[in-house]
């Protein structure tokens, strides 16, 4: 390789510069040089008291670092998958991943109350209208809330009692060495995660063949296979972050277990379809189920 230098851009919060540091951490194996991580602040950290939705989407945690990709400031882009748009940028490939982190999701409460034991009308944090929606299918007495902000932020509002409890993704509770914080972990049976949820994306320009070369070192490629996979649900049925969509793939020896659901827009209809397939047929599969998913739904689960 003749580069002897490598910018990564991330990212400013603590959970992604530890990411893009795992990634550094890795390409050292490969490219003992100098890897320097620049931090981009996007405009989804910028603006943190809205619904993604309501002020541009996913793209705002990446469209800023992409930018920086494409103008050569950067010469590798880390996000955290699920963050990511489904339709790839023009000129940039999402091909590249690390071994996945936990896909579950896991409850903080305050008083490390169990979900089953809230009380009514108790305060549930999210994101997302997807865990909400899994949730109210749970427990529909109790309130969710609209929460934002990095995962630092969300905890402390949670111990100023703006909240009773909430849901955030294992992955990023584990990479923060906030364990200890955790009051329940559920399974992804009890609970379907976002596409991507727990793998760490990299990124970069389709005409570095160099950089392309390097990142293929890194790979896992059983992370690549079910990120594809789940994020080919996302395409066929052309979601954006406010489709309540839950994807999960895992593969177990030749075969690849799917598992989806979609809620409508007002959440008061789910359609789930699980299947296993071979592995070397998971990307058609995925595209049917996209497809089943639309037929169900009739369009109840888009504006």
């Amino acid at each position: 390789m003749k580069r002897t230098n490598l910018v990564i851009g991330t990212r400013g919060s603590k959970l992604a510069m530890i990411y893009a540091e795992k990634v550094k951490n890795e390409l050292k194996k490969y490219f003992p040089f100098d890897i320097k991580l620049k931090k981009i602040v996007t405009t989804g950290d910028q603006k943190q008291n809205e619904r993604l939705s309501e002020i541009g989407g996913k793209g705002l945690f990446s469209n800023k670092i992409e930018n920086d990709l494409l103008n050569k400031n950067i010469d590798i882009a880390v996000h955290a998958l699920k963050d990511m748009p489904t339709v790839e940028t023009e000129n940039l490939l999402t091909n590249n991943f690390l071994k996945r982190n936990s896909p579950n999701e896991i409850l903080i409460s305050r008083n490390n109350i169990k979900f089953e034991d809230l009380k009514a009308n108790s305060i549930i944090g999210t994101s997302s209208y997807r865990r909400e929606y899994q949730l109210k299918k749970k427990r529909p007495n109790l309130k969710y809330k609209l929460i934002r902000g990095n995962v630092d932020t969300r905890v402390k509002k949670l111990e100023k009692g703006e909240y009773d409890a909430i849901l955030l993704s294992k992955a990023g509770i584990n990479a923060l060495n906030l364990k200890n914080k955790i009051s329940q972990e559920f399974s992804v049976d009890q609970i379907i995660p976002c596409a991507g949820q727990g793998i760490i994306a990299i990124q970069c320009r389709k005409d570095d063949s160099e950089i392309k070369e390097l990142l293929e070192k890194i790979n896992d490629e059983e992370a690549r296979i079910v990120a594809n996979a789940e994020r080919e649900v996302l395409k066929v049925l052309e979601g954006d972050c406010d489709t309540a969509i839950g994807v999960f793939a895992k593969i177990k020896g030749q075969k690849v277990d799917l598992t989806s659901e979609l809620f409508s827009v007002d959440g008061k209809q789910r359609y789930f379809i699980k299947e296993t397939v071979e592995k070397n047929q998971v990307q058609d599969a995925c595209r049917s189920i996209g497809e089943k998913l639309k037929q169900q739904s009739k369009g109840s689960y888009k504006n």
